[in-house]
């Protein structure tokens, strides 16, 4: 696995990856300049409209009073400034903090909002490109559930601390800023107690941010559970529903459901408990403050000493919130780990140099074995044949006898180390992945089709924008466009999820067309016609028959009446080559491949008599 895997024991701390997750932020400095100047503008209209208070409560024993008395030197410079009376301007003033402080909450909200949703934009991009990179094996050992969580719930828990996170520690901490800038300007003193209480603060942040982080990576992790239960269960609801299993998955779905609220549950125990503790402290400290301020007051105004308070009591709320966003930080880290996990993956090697415009086809595999990563017994061992251009080839044997790994090597969509698979006489490995790729044409067993249509599922990909008529030679060859017409858009109809609107047999013939469309000179058919039926397999082999002319053709089938006509059979059995030949020379070897031509003929002779004959 990933060298570079963030769990409880790696090295990065929370304040790296934290950094590096600000990185993603850099692409919109602009905006988020401009939510940042927001928000020091609303937070400079706190102490403002604090400190209005002094001149309400001065006027109310002198309204007529100047709002400069205070200040002759200003008068000296201004005197107009005397004019300005506090019956008229502290309401007038009132009116232009508020405006103000709406600008700046505006400016500060619209365009962090803009800032977090091209951010989760990003990283969803980012994570979904990352997955059409990563090598089979990654699929192999995550679900899918777990992957889609990713995408969905992590990302916006990481946006989260990466923008939300942000704007509470911009714009609360320069509102904690200005509120005790302007406290120390009147009462330095008095102040400097209200600073004893920061030590106590940041240890109970400390101690409670370690409890979020590790809350969030459980909560992230049943979120997972609980998004893979769904999936399997609306991926395979005919299973489901064949066998009964209603009850079970239900139970299966509220158990997964259970586990993720009780985590949450936890996380939000964790919070109602420290948020009245934080309350308390700074409330402890305001009391003290309070009996202070009674006890020297001084020579001081009422208007100052209601100020001052007033001031004092505004501290406690942005105090708490910037506490409080320790735990959407941990939340965003914890998603962050799990995001850089994946996207951290060394994705699939291509070492590759060499590209052919296009290929004769000759295929030759020298002395291949190969084991799959963490196993040490191997699949195929000291496998060697060759196939002319043109040739046909066929890997029969039992189930887990290596044809299908055989098979998946030639793509490279698993890498072999030991031995040599050739083709046009350069091994795979030497070539550039989608150069090598685009030679070759794939069928397998289990057809994946798309939510589209006929005719984009056929043309997909590479083949993306072929003509109509192309697509219509390619399903008439794959004996496809006799259903297709009866559609009812034709070759415009949706085939649903995974063409679940087709049959089997249907699914199977678009899944050839497409590899026929692509016309690569290398054709792998794995198992390709086992969904069919008799009727449909005939037609089939038909146009296969036309198709592999002048292409190399690798095919995979149990049914060995499919595999007859091929230019050499490979007898395999636990991941060795036991026989090879054609078939009427495995035949007369009255061996291995003899007994599986055997039982399938009275498999197939009983089908076709029928029980009741």
């Amino acid at each position: 696995m990933n060298e570079a895997r963030y769990d409880s024991g790696s090295e990065a701390s929370s304040l790296g990856i934290y950094f590096r997750l600000l990185r993603y932020v850099i692409p919109y400095w602009g905006l988020f300049s401009i939510s940042i100047l927001g928000f020091l503008i609303f937070a400079s209209t706190q102490p403002m409209l604090g400190y209005i208070l002094k001149y309400f409560v001065d006027g109310l024993s002198n309204p007529e009073a100047s709002l400069f008395a205070g200040m002759p030197w200003l008068l000296e410079h201004a005197p107009w400034l005397a004019h300005l009376k506090l019956l008229q301007t502290v309401p007038l003033l009132i009116v232009v903090i508020a405006l103000w402080q709406g600008v700046g909450s505006f400016l500060g909200n619209y365009f962090l909002a803009k800032v977090s949703l091209g951010l989760v934009q990003d990283l969803r991009n980012a994570l979904f490109c990352n997955l059409l990179t990563l090598p089979n094996r990654y699929f192999d050992n995550n679900n899918s559930g777990h992957l889609i969580s990713r995408i969905t719930y992590n990302v916006t828990m990481v946006t989260g601390a990466a923008t939300d996170a942000i704007k509470v520690v911009v714009r609360e901490g320069m509102t904690v800023v200005f509120l005790f800038a302007t406290l120390l300007w009147m009462n330095w003193q008095l102040t400097l107690v209200m600073l004893a209480i920061l030590p106590i603060i940041g240890l109970m942040v400390v101690s409670t941010s370690k409890k979020f982080r590790k809350q969030s990576k459980k909560i992230q992790v049943s979120m997972g559970d609980v998004t893979h239960v769904a999936s399997e269960t609306i991926q395979g609801y005919r299973v489901v529903r064949s066998f009964g299993g209603e009850d079970y998955e239900r139970q299966r779905f509220a158990e997964a459901s259970e586990e993720n609220k009780i985590k949450q549950l936890k996380m939000v125990k964790t919070n109602a408990v420290y948020t009245p503790s934080l309350q308390l402290v700074i409330y402890s400290a305001m009391a003290v403050l309070m009996f202070l301020v009674l006890l020297l007051r001084g020579d001081a105004s009422a208007g100052d000493l209601i100020a001052y308070i007033t001031l004092a009591g505004l501290l406690p709320k942005p105090i708490r919130q910037l506490s409080e966003v320790s735990s959407t930080i941990q939340k965003g880290v914890a998603g962050a780990e799990s995001i850089f996990e994946q996207l951290d993956e060394t994705p699939e090697t291509d070492g590759g140099t060499q590209e052919r415009e296009c290929i004769s086809g000759r295929l030759e595999v020298r002395d291949l074995s190969f084991s799959y990563l963490g196993s040490e017994k191997p699949v195929l061992s000291n496998i060697t044949f060759a196939v002319e251009p043109g040739q046909m080839v066929a890997l029969v044997g039992r189930s887990g006898s290596g044809k299908s790994t055989l098979a998946n090597l030639i793509p490279r969509f698993y890498h072999h180390e030991q031995g040599q698979i050739l083709l046009d006489g350069v091994d795979v490995e030497d070539y550039r992945l989608l150069n090598l790729r685009r030679h070759i044409a794939l069928v397998t067993q289990h057809v994946t089709l798309f939510n589209d249509s006929v005719a984009n599922n056929i043309a997909y990909g590479d083949l993306a924008g072929a003509p109509l008529e192309a697509v219509r030679k390619a399903a008439e060859a794959a004996y496809a466009a006799e259903f297709i017409e009866k559609l009812p858009q034709g070759y415009d109809t949706l085939v649903g999820e995974n063409g679940v609107l087709l049959s089997g047999g249907q699914r199977q013939r678009l899944a050839i067309a497409r590899a026929l469309l692509k016309n690569a000179p290398i054709l792998i058919l794995d198992e390709a016609t086992s969904a069919l039926d008799t009727e449909s397999e005939r037609h089939i082999q038909g146009a296969l028959d036309e198709v592999m002319k002048g292409r190399t053709t690798l095919v995979i089938a149990h049914r060995l009446s499919t595999i007859e006509k091929a230019d050499l059979i490979l007898v395999m059995d636990q991941g060795h080559i036991v026989e090879r030949g054609t078939h009427s020379e495995l035949l007369a070897l009255n061996g291995y491949y003899a007994r599986l031509h055997a039982r399938d003929f009275v498999e197939a002779d009983d089908v076709s008599v029928g029980p009741n004959t």
